[in-house]
Parts: C-alpha cells; structure tokens; sequence
C-alpha cells in the first residue's frame, strides 16, 4: 500500500484508543511542558483581535487539541484582555474528547471543520496537528519516479518498496532532474485542509495560527519517523503502536493558502516567536511568583526556545482575512 495510506491507518487507530501525551505516553508539545506556551498563543490572539477592531462574536478553533491544554492556557490569557471566545475543538479520538471536556467545558466537538460556523471570525490554532497528516512519498527509481510503497519483505516484515506505476507527472518541475534513489514528500490532506481554513478566512475575516515542526523551504528526503515512549522507533514495526509524524512544509501550507481575500502574516522559529512575546518576563515573573520552581521554570523555558531543542526545528507561520492586522513575532 501507498506509504500515505499506511501512515494515515496506523495514525487512526493509534490515536482513537489512548491518551498519547505526557511523560506517561508516548510524547510531549509544547503546551504540556509550560502554560507559558499556552498563555502566549493567548496574548498573540487577543493582540491581534483588539487591533482588528474587537470584532464580535469571534470562535476559538483548535485542530487536534491534545488534552485541551493548550486551549485552556490561552483562553485564560484572552480572557484577561476581554476576548471570550466561544470554543470548537476539531477532534475524532473519543479518548482525547473526554479528557478536553474536562479542560475545557462547554467546547463543541467537529469531527472536521466542515461543521464550523461561518458567520463570525475565525480565532484557529493548529499545534503539532499538521506533522501527523499522511504523507506521500515519491522514489526517483532507474526505471523513473514512482510511489513509494509499503509491502512484505523476508520474514513477513514490513518494508519500503517502489510501486510500478510511472509517477513523473507529479513530481514538481524543480525536482524532476533529482539523482536516482531520491524521496520527495507532499501532504495532499494538509494542502486541502490549509485550504478550507484559507477559504474561511476569506469569508469570515480571522486568523490562523500554525505551530509545527518542519522546515519553511520545500526540500527532498525522506522525514518519516516514528516515536513511542519518548524514542525513534522503526515506523514500519507494530502499526498503529506508535505515532507516526513527518515534517510540515510550511512553504506547501502558504501555497494552499494563497487565495484572494487571505494574505500570510508571515513565519519564525518557534524560539524567535516566543522571545519576541516576551517568554523571558513571563518566566521571570512565574519565578518570583513560586522560587521553588524556578529551576523547573527556566527548564521549561529553555526546551521551547534553545536552538538545540525545539527553538529551531519547530516553526510558526500565520494568515489572516485581507483586512486583519499585522501579527506580533512574524516577518515575511
């Protein structure tokens, strides 16, 4: 089977029977290691929301919301500068729903966005959610490119395989003249899901909010991987045991997003971002706050923003309706 097919079957199975995240899981994002993270996405929103006008009625929208962390996180920080949201929360895992109603009451649930209304402003985060859509892989083989593939090797094992049909009408003109052995990667479901979220910002006005781990330039390789228990682990064993993630091209998301009525408010690192919110000070003053923890603080603190964590391998893109503001922390 297709590699995109393989990784979006294991995912659906691994996510809809358990709670993935925190030490005693298999991971951890950003917004289980600090509510500094949270309390900034926050902060950014209701900035941007305010010199926007204050329009009424906006919704809060979060796609694959983890344990509602996050959410509970950042409206707490609206809250504090008069945005109260309503919240909807895109999520198919019965598991996870559970543990988000308790974060967060009174959130509707969406399978997918095509429930979400369309008559008010659009509030969107999408943390860690794009990394876990299907990727599709492409091989350039001596015979051309084609698919990769998932098949059964010696010993009944799963291995990676090059389909038979000739696939080189897909393969972008940039990367067409690639040296034998080369793996292109495209993510069909977050193009199209980049794009509904485009479409209604065009209709509704709002932003939306992308936080990743990936790269900003479109590049070749192979980035599949595989984490259980907080390690690397080989993606084909045991399907649907592990989380199966790739690398977001954050230059395919602006692409999809490329629509009249929607403009990018541009990208950082993840470290530079939350620097320029102010990270430090809020740090600092949680210190003050509790001494105790202070150390546990600047920890927390320096996994989110250290280049050698996730400062840099994790990336912050935005896009907004044609009439919404500039946003805090970004450059084109």
């Amino acid at each position: 089977m297709p590699v995109a097919r393989f990784m979006g079957e294991s995912n659906a199975h691994y996510y809809a029977f358990r709670d993935p995240l925190g030490s005693a899981g298999d991971f951890i994002t950003a917004p289980e290691i600090s509510q500094m993270f949270g309390e900034l996405v926050g902060l950014w929103l209701a900035d941007i929301w305010t010199r926007a006008g204050s329009p009424p009625d906006p919704i809060y929208c979060e796609l694959g919301p983890g344990r509602g962390t996050l959410a509970k996180d950042a409206l707490r920080s609206m809250a504090q500068f008069g945005l109260r949201p309503k919240v909807h929360l895109i999520e198919g895992s019965p598991a996870l729903r559970a543990i988000q109603s308790e974060a967060v009451p009174g959130a509707h649930f969406h399978e997918d966005m095509a429930s979400l209304p369309e008559d008010r402003p659009l509030l969107l985060v999408a943390n860690e959610f794009f990394d876990a859509l299907p990727v599709r892989q492409l091989v350039r083989t001596e015979a051309g490119w084609r698919e990769r593939m998932v098949g059964l090797g010696e010993d009944d094992r799963f291995v990676f395989v090059a389909g038979d049909q000739p696939m080189d009408s897909a393969v972008p003109d940039r990367f067409a003249s690639c040296d034998q052995g080369t793996i292109i990667e495209t993510c069909p479901a977050a193009s199209a899901v980049m794009s509904e979220i485009a479409r209604r910002l065009a209709v509704q006005g709002g932003v939306a909010l992308a936080v990743d781990y990936g790269h900003l330039a479109s590049r070749t390789g192979s980035t599949l991987q595989a984490i259980a228990r907080h390690a690397k682990v080989d993606p084909l064993a045991d399907p649907g045991t592990a989380d199966l993630t790739a690398h977001v091209d954050f230059a395919a998301l602006a692409e999809a997003a490329d629509v009249p009525g929607v403009r990018c408010l541009g990208s950082a690192t993840q470290g530079a971002w939350l620097s320029s919110l102010g990270i430090d000070a809020r740090a600092a003053s949680l210190s003050k706050a509790a001494p105790e923890r202070a150390g546990e603080i600047e920890a927390a603190r320096s996994r989110l923003v250290d280049a050698d964590q996730m400062g840099e391998l994790f990336q912050v893109i935005a896009f907004a309706g044609a009439d919404w503001p500039d946003a805090a922390g970004l450059a084109l």
